[in-house]
């Protein structure tokens, strides 16, 4: 059977600090982001199954990527442990906001690398992450594909 590709959007807001960043995203600041999740994979044949004919269930798809992504990246404030910002995280985490603590520098290009591996081993037998697509603005996104990745 042929295979099939799926997409799910989805939207969320985050705000992040680069730091060390030359310029004005070295300070706290937000956006609103929208994440496309493709998944490729053939569609269930097996007439008894309540998917048959279906790749994965959308709603399926949905519940992943909202566990293990969305939950952690909403309204939350993304910042590198590794660098000085871990103290303001500190700071604000003891007094009950949502703070992501992340090993890497929290740019449009590393948060989606890190999304492609929170998504991946929830996924479905026969079931495979095709593409990831970030937008930070209505103008500017990253992009991960399976296929580019060693």
């Amino acid at each position: 059977m042929a295979k099939i590709r799926l997409t799910k959007i989805f939207h969320f807001d985050t705000g992040h600090a680069l730091a060390g960043y030359d310029g004005k995203c070295r300070n706290v600041h937000g956006h609103s982001y929208r994440l496309e999740v493709t998944v490729i994979g053939e569609p269930i044949e097996d007439k008894s199954s309540p998917k048959f004919g279906m790749v994965i269930d959308f709603g399926d798809l949905k519940d992943i990527v909202k566990k293990h992504v969305i939950e952690d990246y909403d309204h939350a404030l993304v910042l590198n442990k590794k660098t000085a910002y871990k103290e303001i995280g500190d700071f604000l985490l003891d007094r009950g906001h949502h703070i992501l603590l992340v090993d890497f520098q929290p740019t449009g290009e590393m948060m989606i690398q890190d999304m492609a591996k929170r998504i991946m081993p929830h996924l479905p037998p026969g079931v495979k992450l095709f593409r990831l697509k970030l937008y930070e603005t209505g103008t500017s996104y990253a992009e991960w594909y399976a296929g580019d990745q060693a």
